[in-house]
């Protein structure tokens, strides 16, 4: 049986920076093909669809962990996850249209069923997912994954909280009144309290870990929303090419670090 232990990361406070760096990216990197180069919701997610479908099979065939692999799936369910969200919730209404643009590019407008019930299905369909996967019987806890159906659960839940967490960022940030930095600040409260929650032995590490990688989906959303937006909406006015440029240079940086520390412990750990 092929073993998925040794292809997975180490979950440290490392693993925390890099996974709010991809989801950031993927936000902006997703806004920047689906607006800014105006191919549109349906035809970006299609394209960022195959892409993750690409780097999901190079990650499902490799034998061993590769932060490269590993993280470029995250990027991808990332940016995949961000148009996707921005299909189901948004349509071709004045409120989600800019700069004197008439539709939100090529192909269907989206199906506009707004933020709370985009959010509310998507919650819907990731509880679905972990029945199935309860039901299956096979472990939650990814040190634990050992066969191809436990590692497909676990990335079809990683899309799905992505999506998630594209809906829930922007209902945070557009729709509860708390704007994109409040957004950030209430997430990064609850995670805080999610780490403290980590020290209480009766609380299980699995739910902490799952609660975490969905909330800092939105958590990436708002500081991605928070970079891009123009100053007077209360953004720094980076831009999708700015914000994703800056972006990519740190999840860059950060994969090497994490290829060249996982090649050590390696050598490290390597017999004889």
């Amino acid at each position: 049986m092929r073993t998925v232990m040794k292809k997975l990361p180490e979950i440290t406070l490392a693993f925390w920076v890099m996974k709010v760096a991809a989801t950031t990216l993927g936000e902006t990197a997703g806004d920047l093909f689906s607006q800014t180069l105006k191919l549109g919701y349906f035809l970006s997610t299609v394209s960022l669809f195959a892409i993750f479908v690409v780097t999901l099979v190079v990650q499902l065939r490799s034998r061993r962990y590769n932060p490269m692999f590993y993280w470029l799936v995250i990027l991808s369910t990332s940016m995949a996850g961000t148009t996707m969200s921005d299909f189901m919730n948004r349509d071709a209404s004045a409120k989600y249209l800019s700069n004197g643009d008439s539709t939100l590019g090529w192909g269907p407008q989206g199906l506009g069923i707004g933020y709370p019930a985009g959010a509310a299905i998507l919650t819907s369909l990731l509880v679905a997912v972990f029945l199935v996967w309860r039901a299956t019987r096979l472990p939650f806890d990814i040190n634990r994954i050992g066969t191809f159906r436990g590692e497909a659960l676990f990335w079809t839940a990683i899309l799905v909280s992505n999506t998630l967490g594209t809906s829930m960022g922007d209902f945070l940030s557009d729709s509860s009144g708390l704007g994109y930095l409040g957004g950030a600040i209430l997430i990064t409260g609850v995670l805080a309290v999610l780490a403290a929650a980590t020290r209480i032995r009766w609380v299980p590490n699995v739910l902490i870990f799952w609660l975490a990688f969905v909330l800092t989906r939105p958590l990436g959303a708002t500081v991605g929303d928070f970079f891009t937006k123009p100053v007077a909406k209360g953004g720094l006015g980076l831009g999708t090419y700015g914000a994703s440029a800056v972006l990519l240079a740190v999840l860059g940086a950060l994969m090497v670090w994490s290829a060249a520390h996982e090649r050590r412990r390696q050598v490290a750990t390597a017999p004889g």
